[in-house]
């Protein structure tokens, strides 16, 4: 059946929505910056450095409000699951495609941490928490990592590839989390 004219096809549009509309559009376009397009070129080739599309970069840029200036890998992630285990040649060349940015490796048992440090691709390794670890000691260790490399963990993107790696951004206040099949699926836009 076809609505007639004056039928709002079962829509409750309550009085005044255009002027909410039109404040709320107003007020989001003044909260957001105007970049000037030197800068905005400057974040499109960081971005490319990062081996991460624009909008995901500016997306993790505008909420931390840092530069990115370190990953970290789980072992998950590399997909190198035991001791002697090498990455695919594509994760290798994405890492090793990456400038201007550190790579932190987090090995899980039973991989070991000085395998994952002897990779090419990875700066510094250290061993992964454990799934019977409290939050206070995950956020402990993750402080520690980023004492010794000297890398705030807020400009920091974990790239994992479980639930439970995924809840370390917030335990260790790191800027974001990817997937492992994201991100190194991601073609740079």
């Amino acid at each position: 059946m076809i609505a007639g004219i004056g039928h709002n096809s079962g829509r409750v549009i309550a009085p005044g929505h255009s002027w909410r509309k039109h404040v709320w559009t107003k007020a989001r376009k003044q909260l957001m910056p105007t970049l000037p397009l030197e800068v905005i070129r400057t974040r499109v080739r960081r971005a490319a450095q990062l081996g991460l599309p624009y909008k995901t970069y500016a997306g993790i840029r505008a909420s931390s409000g840092d530069d990115v200036i370190g990953f970290m890998f789980s072992n998950n992630a590399l997909r190198v699951l035991r001791a002697g285990q090498v990455m695919s040649v594509e994760r290798a060349d994405k890492l090793d495609a990456l400038t201007g940015v550190q790579r932190i490796g987090l090995a899980h048992t039973p991989v070991p941490v000085p395998h994952l440090a002897a990779l090419p691709q990875i700066d510094d390794a250290y061993r992964a928490p454990r799934f019977a670890d409290s939050w206070s000691s995950v956020r402990d260790q993750f402080g520690a990592i980023a004492r010794d490399t000297r890398t705030p963990s807020g400009r920091v993107i974990l790239v994992g590839d479980t639930a439970f790696e995924r809840e370390w951004v917030e335990t260790g206040k790191m800027a974001a989390y990817l997937p492992a099949d994201v991100y190194f699926a991601q073609a740079v836009d």
